[in-house]
């Protein structure tokens, strides 16, 4: 459950092995969970988040995520020290505990299906979420097609018009809403003409 797994301990820190990952290649969406979490956005649940690592010696974390979670990461790596200083200090754990754990490597993979990060051609998710897309599209164009009807369909992207765009084009859209590019004033008669022809 991301930074909330971290948070939290328990039985949401476990190893995973090959039966944990196999035959989940097709499935969308993520396997290993996904939360927000405002604790983590405090220094006291960043805190728990590092006795909780330290117990189970991790000190290699790969982040998978959007700019929350990346934002995170830096803030973590860069706090880890006064972290660890602290948990001795507070007898939670060891100078020796301490000393051994004393590196956090950390990796981070965007992982957004908004595809619209700097610095990779797709991000983790827009690929998967663009194909899930399609196939609602495929299943829907003939049921429009047979009742001779519109079909209004909205897609994820928040603030990024990625997924709309793409999808839009691939299936042959008469019209699309994308935020970077806000209808003008009149979009409705243009549209309704557009639907008339």
């Amino acid at each position: 459950q991301g930074y909330e797994g971290l948070v939290e301990g328990g039985d949401n820190i476990k190893q995973a092995n090959w039966l944990s990952v196999s035959n989940i290649i097709q499935l969308g969406g993520t396997v290993i969970g996904s939360a927000r979490c405002k604790a983590f956005t405090m220094r006291a649940g960043r805190l728990r988040a590092a006795r909780n690592l330290v117990e189970h010696a991790i000190t290699n974390l790969c982040v998978i995520g959007g700019d929350g979670s990346l934002t995170g990461a830096d803030i973590f790596r860069s706090e880890w020290a006064g972290l660890l200083e602290e948990l001795v200090r507070d007898g939670q754990i060891s100078e020796e505990v301490a000393r051994q754990n004393c590196r956090l490597n950390i990796v981070g993979l965007v992982g957004s299906i908004d595809n619209d990060f700097c610095g990779t051609d797709m991000t983790i998710g827009t690929d998967s979420a663009l194909h899930r897309i399609m196939e609602v599209i495929d299943a829907i164009t003939t049921t429009a097609q047979s009742h001779q009807r519109t079909f209004v369909l909205e897609v994820m992207g928040r603030h990024c018009g990625y997924l709309a765009l793409v999808s839009g084009l691939a299936s042959g859209a008469d019209w699309l809403f994308i935020p970077e590019s806000p209808p003008e004033d009149g979009w409705e008669d243009l549209m309704c003409e557009r639907l008339g022809e």
